[in-house]
């Protein structure tokens, strides 16, 4: 149970995170959010990434085995790392239409999920 919940925070928290660091770029679509300065930005971003921390420390907290949880220090690491990348496709597919994806893309996703295989083979 701790391990889904650990994995459920860092999810949030990567979505929170991902919105934070680049859902500015989308703000000139959003009237009355394309004329902000930097500094404006910086602060919106900032607020969002106070959700991330509200989430992403509890998760590590939870799911640290020195305090009862089911992961290492490395297996959290690496459970993060896979779901920001998981998170940052969504986000980039759904919100930046642009955006693609090509072969070497998913060649790499593919070798960071050998990663968490190895990290996590005993």
């Amino acid at each position: 149970m701790k391990g889904l919940i650990t994995i459920g925070l860092l999810v949030l928290s990567n979505a929170f995170m991902t919105l934070a660091w680049y859902g500015h770029l989308k703000f000139g679509e959003i009237k009355g959010f394309s004329k902000l300065g930097l500094i404006a930005v910086i602060f919106i971003s900032w607020g969002i990434a106070l959700f991330e921390y509200f989430c992403q420390v509890p998760a590590n907290r939870i799911g640290f085995r020195a305090n009862g949880g089911p992961f290492t220090l490395v297996e959290l690491k690496v459970i993060q790392e896979v779901i920001t990348l998981l998170i940052f496709t969504l986000f980039s597919l759904l919100f930046f239409k642009t955006e693609s994806f090509r072969t070497n893309h998913i060649v790499g996703f593919v070798l960071l999920v050998l990663a968490v295989y190895f990290i996590f083979k005993k």
